[in-house]
């Protein structure tokens, strides 16, 4: 067998070779790519469904924080961020009329975050050592103050809401100063001794409507 021959039959072995080679190459890149297709969805769901929430909802109070204007609102996630003991947990109901507080016990960070993301009005403090007051402004009279709710002049002729009947002087709010000369020429003697006596009232909406009727008799300045 001469050297030429040789040559041939080598460059033939190797040009088998090379088709094995790359037949076998495009099987593994097609198996490859079926797996990845097919599992990588999969497996990345579940790293995503497996991250903690409190991480989650840390990065998107953290984005909602820089564009937040009230400072108080951007230090009160950064300071519960850094928490890491169990926290007493107070809800305070702030209302047009009365405040009402009520406990929630101890509640750890992540607790607390979930709170706030299913009640975003909600605004959150730290009131000394690892208390958090969650805020909520409520526009309507407490229950305590629809019980016990009375418009009438204080004895500087302001108009005035008090819990309990006037005379007992247990102002909770003071609104403006009424002109008592133009409102006794202007109403009817029976609803100035309505006046007088105490205007009871047991919601938002006659809280609304006494102040906007007697608003044009108060004093200016």
């Amino acid at each position: 067998m001469n050297a030429t021959r040789i040559k041939k039959q080598l460059q033939k072995q190797w040009r088998r070779l090379k088709r094995r080679s790359l037949t076998l190459g495009l099987s593994s890149l097609l198996i490859a790519i079926v797996w990845v297709s097919m599992y990588l969805p999969d497996k990345v769901q579940s790293l995503l469904s497996s991250k903690p929430p409190v991480a989650i909802e840390t990065l998107q109070y953290y984005q909602q924080s820089e564009g937040m204007s009230d400072p108080e609102d951007s230090n009160f996630w950064k300071l519960l961020n850094k928490s890491k003991q169990i926290n007493e947990v107070v809800v305070r109901h702030s209302y047009v009329c009365g405040e009402e507080e009520r406990s929630l016990g101890k509640l750890n960070v992540d607790e607390i975050y979930n709170l706030l993301n299913d009640h975003p009005s909600w605004k959150g403090q730290f009131e000394g050592q690892g208390k958090v007051v969650l805020n909520e402004t409520i526009h309507d009279l407490s229950p305590a103050c629809k019980q016990r709710a009375y418009m009438s002049l204080d004895k500087d002729g302001n108009l005035s809401l008090f819990d309990g009947p006037p005379e007992q002087e247990k102002v909770i709010k003071t609104f403006f100063q009424l002109d008592i000369n133009s409102m006794e020429s202007s109403l009817p003697d029976d609803a100035l001794r309505h006046l007088y006596d105490g205007i009871r009232i047991q919601d938002i909406d006659e809280y609304n409507s006494v102040l906007s009727t007697f608003s044009d008799y108060a004093r200016e300045g």
